[in-house]
């Protein structure tokens, strides 16, 4: 009889503690569950209000600006779809002038202008209160050397006086206005040059197939063979009628292309990158080197005749 009773009040114990175990277990995921939603809640309602603070930035200064990125976002969707219209509509919604923000980790981060006002008051009206800087000739450097392009103060000085003694030059100036037949290029070859590019694809407007015409290709060929025959008297022959690959514009235009990713990456990579003559880095010298020889050549033989 006793123990019966024994065992029947140690099998209560265990069905009480069983029981109040499965009542703890309850309330521990009930709770637990709780949480897991008020966290969300809350990461919910910092991303809604983060997207709507960037959009609100986005109407205030024409593109949204994103945590760490940046701009970027932005630049790369505009970059993709038609670059010139996304650029036109974000100057229309800023009054011509705002200001980009890019990645922390990158260099861009600067004013982009169309309004004539702020160009002409930068370029002529207070043109010494806004030098190039340190920065921007270090990363422009390897293309354009210690030129004008590239020089502030009394550098830039010294080469606009020479560049102004080169522009008055008689012989200069044949180059640029004479005729044809008494040997001037620029402005007389402008004609012949692009009616030679051109003429088959007017030809054949009445044609099924009408031959198309990459004017931006056209237009490029044309100022590169202007650009060369200014600075350095020599023809480099882009815009012949069959339009061909010269090596010295693919290397020019190339090096300019990694020039300007320079001021994406960030200074200490590119650097690195150039010292251990790697990545893009390769790439611009192998092309800086190809103009560069094509320059030293033309000074040569300028200096023997």
């Amino acid at each position: 009889m006793q123990h019966n009773v024994s065992t029947r009040y140690s099998d209560m114990i265990v069905v009480l503690n069983t029981n109040m175990t499965c009542v703890s277990s309850s309330s521990f995921s009930f709770s637990s569950s709780f949480l897991d939603i008020q966290i969300l809640e809350v990461v919910l309602a910092i991303l809604v209000f983060v997207v709507i603070d960037f959009l609100r930035q986005g109407r205030r200064q024409g593109l949204p600006v994103w945590p760490i990125v940046g701009m970027l976002p932005s630049l790369v969707v505009g970059l993709r779809t038609n670059a010139y219209k996304w650029l036109t509509d974000v100057l229309c919604r800023t009054k011509g002038t705002f200001h980009f923000k890019g990645p922390r980790w990158s260099n861009l981060n600067c004013m982009v202008t169309a309004d004539p006002r702020n160009v002409e008051h930068m370029l002529k009206t207070k043109f010494a209160n806004f030098p190039k800087g340190e920065y921007f000739l270090a990363t422009m450097k390897d293309l354009l050397g210690d030129g004008i392009f590239n020089a502030d103060h009394d550098v830039w000085r010294k080469q606009r006086t020479t560049a102004s003694l080169v522009f008055h030059l008689v012989s200069w100036q044949l180059i640029l206005y004479s005729s044809w037949s008494t040997g001037g290029y620029c402005l007389s070859s402008i004609r012949p040059k692009l009616l030679g590019v051109l003429a088959p694809a007017e030809k054949e407007q009445g044609k099924a197939l009408v031959a198309a015409v990459d004017l931006q290709d056209v237009l490029l060929r044309l100022t590169f063979d202007n650009v060369c025959m200014i600075a350095l008297a020599v023809d480099p022959g882009c815009l012949r009628p069959v339009l061909p690959e010269v090596p010295l514009a693919k290397a020019f235009e190339r090096a300019t292309e990694l020039t300007a990713l320079r001021f994406v990456i960030p200074t200490c990579i590119w650097n690195a990158m150039r010292k251990l003559n790697v990545g893009p880095e390769k790439e611009l010298k192998d092309s800086t080197n190809i103009v560069n020889e094509f320059a030293d050549q033309v000074i040569k033989t300028r200096k023997k005749s």
